[in-house]
């Protein structure tokens, strides 16, 4: 009498042993593959990247460019977009840099609501300022491209960020 090959009490040719057997080793590869090419890569936690790496003179000097192109910057323009955006870097750099040491360290805590709201109104306040002085270096032309390239960063930055997985 033969003996039943597996569990159900039904006799399975030698032939078809290995056929399933070569089909559920590449299925497992095609699996192990797939959620190993689905991993994301963070990269730098605090999302900047290569950027923060970089000097606040060196981040003044390629944001004053970048606007030079598009908004047609005169040569007084340049120099006084060039003080506003290093004034604007270097804030930026030592916030971060601060942050940064203080996870390190471990002192850093979420802010409560109240530290979000003063952190976030510090913020707006920051943006108005900022605003005003472009309004007074640039032309009426100029600062209306100049805000609309604005809101286009802004938009475009938020859907980066949810797509990233972070707030926004």
């Amino acid at each position: 009498m033969v003996k039943p090959s597996n569990a159900f009490g039904i006799q399975v040719p030698n032939h078809l042993k290995f056929k399933h057997m070569k089909r559920l080793a590449v299925l497992l590869v095609l699996l192990a593959a797939t959620g190993a090419m689905g991993q994301r890569h963070e990269g730098h936690r605090m999302g900047k990247g290569h950027v923060m790496d970089l000097t606040p003179e060196q981040l003044a000097t390629l944001h004053t460019k970048k606007l030079t192109l598009a908004l047609d910057l005169t040569e007084n323009q340049q120099d006084q977009v060039m003080v506003l955006n290093l004034e604007q870097a270097e804030d930026r750099k030592a916030r971060w840099e601060e942050i940064k040491a203080k996870k390190e360290s471990g002192e850093w805590e979420k802010p409560t609501p109240e530290q979000r709201f003063e952190m976030e109104n510090a913020r707006l306040d920051r943006q108005i300022a900022h605003q005003q002085r472009m309004k007074q270096v640039l032309t009426e032309e100029q600062y209306n491209t100049w805000k609309k390239l604005r809101l286009h960063k802004s938009v475009h930055g938020k859907k980066k960020m949810q797509e990233r997985g972070r707030r926004g």
